[in-house]
């Protein structure tokens, strides 16, 4: 694809911020019930049988909101692929009405050591509510084509 973003083309300290999602209810108890039919994703009938109050999302669907908004970020990256997710951590429930953004920041980069036509990218993501309320985290490690000039 044109216009995509090498590992030279990016720098440790890039802090990016995607725009705001709103969390829809019905979406997101869809979503469990196809995925992660946990009673308290998917219908709470008595209110004091969980203590989170009501519905809460599946942290299968926050990743995937995260992965949503990542990609206004990062779409534009040479991706060869994702390594691994270390330290994923849901922080903080995720309801219907919530307001969530992503944010990425490149914490470390190194050329391949066994392959030079690529790059390794460490990034931390988080989604978060508009008052900087981080609800998900986690460290990214992809490989990023290198170009080839």
């Amino acid at each position: 694809m044109e216009n995509m973003r090498c590992f030279e083309d990016i720098e440790v300290g890039e802090y990016l911020t995607s725009s705001e999602l709103v969390v829809d209810g019905n979406d997101m108890i869809a979503f469990a019930k196809n995925y992660d039919p946990q009673w308290f994703h998917v219908e709470v009938q008595d209110t004091n049988s969980t203590r989170f109050g009501e519905v809460i999302a599946s942290g299968i669907y926050v990743a995937a909101l995260w992965r949503k908004l990542d990609h206004e970020l990062n779409g534009d990256v040479d991706y060869i692929c994702g390594v691994c997710w270390e330290k994923a951590e849901w922080k903080l429930a995720v309801r219907a009405g919530d307001t969530l953004r992503a944010t990425s920041e490149v914490v470390e980069m190194r050329p391949s050591s066994s392959d030079p036509t690529r790059g390794v990218i460490t990034y931390i993501c988080r989604l978060e509510k508009p008052c900087g309320t981080t609800v998900f985290e986690f460290r990214s490690i992809a490989l990023i084509n290198r170009r080839l000039n």
